[in-house]
């Protein structure tokens, strides 16, 4: 296994990291519940309503940023030989504030409704980002074999 950011520099690789990438939001956000849930889940609709491949397209347009702020926590973990899950669910806080750094920084730079949901969702998002670290962990994984 290796950096990912080295893994993205292979346009076919790329692709296929992106689409899993999609997956693993697709299924975070469906198992989403309560009322934060419901919020990110109509959200979640509405943005793929207004702009059909908004996802996909975001997702490719920031993955080398969230590559850059990944790779580290993943070369320590093969370095440490610690279980991927395990490291990233420990690790997790501090992978979401690096991951959310990224699209903080977008969204400041942003307008319109994608900003103002991004802004209503965003005091949850280091919760819910953790939460995701399983499947980033498995992404990981795959994605820098």
């Amino acid at each position: 296994m290796g950096s990912l950011v080295e893994a993205l520099k292979d346009d076919g690789k790329r692709r296929q990291i992106v689409d899993a990438g999609v997956r693993v939001i697709e299924q975070e956000v469906a198992d989403k519940g309560g009322l934060s849930g419901m919020a990110i889940k109509t959200t979640f609709r509405l943005v793929q309503g207004l702009k059909p491949g908004f996802v996909p397209m975001t997702l490719n347009h920031l993955i080398d940023d969230f590559a850059k702020k990944i790779d580290p926590f993943w070369l320590e973990c093969q370095e440490t030989k610690a279980e991927p899950r395990a490291y990233f669910q420990r690790r997790g806080p501090d992978v979401a504030q690096a991951l959310l750094s990224i699209t903080d920084e977008r969204a400041r730079r942003g307008e319109g409704p994608a900003r103002s949901a991004y802004e209503r969702l965003r005091p949850e998002g280091v919760k819910h980002v953790t939460a995701a670290m399983p499947r980033l962990a498995d992404l990981c994984r795959t994605w820098a074999s």
